[in-house]
């Protein structure tokens, strides 16, 4: 029998996979953010269509950023997935990021049983390379035209360091 009780968690931080809720297709304009108060997704803007996300981009459950919302996930996949819905997904680094001053690292993650590709992904290494220069191209300028260089590209780092980022979210979600 279902628990209905059960809340989605962030999952298994220290095995590598954990759970992942979609907010933005690949592809998308519409910055759509979860609204944890009203328990619901909201519109929060229309960026220009120059600036549409270049993966999947959601959020962990039960994790809050220095930046004080969801630690953020890159989830990338060969398809856009639809808002709302949340996976399964190995952890296979971070990028270091700060927006306005604050942090706002972007956990990097594929899907934890994409057989079509063989779960040929298992760390940064292992993306194209034009991927990881199109991700810190568009995290680097995607604010330009109402803020210049209000974004910056701190660097891309291991598995290892993007689960110490999850478990130090998870405490702030704790604390709160």
């Amino acid at each position: 029998m279902a628990d209905f009780n059960k809340i989605l968690d962030a999952g298994d931080v220290d095995g590598g996979i954990i759970n992942v809720v979609v907010e933005i297709p690949t592809g998308s304009n519409h910055k759509i953010e979860w609204n944890r108060h009203l328990a619901c997704f909201e519109l929060d803007r229309v960026e220009p269509i120059a600036f549409a996300k270049p993966c999947n981009y959601g959020f962990i459950p039960q994790t809050l950023d220095e930046d004080g919302d969801e630690l953020d996930a890159l989830i990338i996949t060969e398809q856009p997935l639809t808002t709302g819905i949340f996976l399964k997904a190995k952890v296979i680094g971070v990028m270091k990021f700060v927006d306005d001053g604050e942090v706002d690292d972007k956990v990097i993650v594929v899907p934890a049983d994409d057989r079509n590709n063989g779960n040929a992904y298992n760390s940064l290494d292992d993306l194209p390379p034009q991927l990881i220069k199109q991700l810190e191209f568009h995290f680097s300028h995607y604010k330009d035209l109402k803020k210049p260089g209000s974004t910056v590209v701190e660097g891309f780092f291991d598995a290892n360091t993007a689960k110490e980022v999850i478990k130090e979210s998870q405490k702030r979600w704790t604390e709160q």
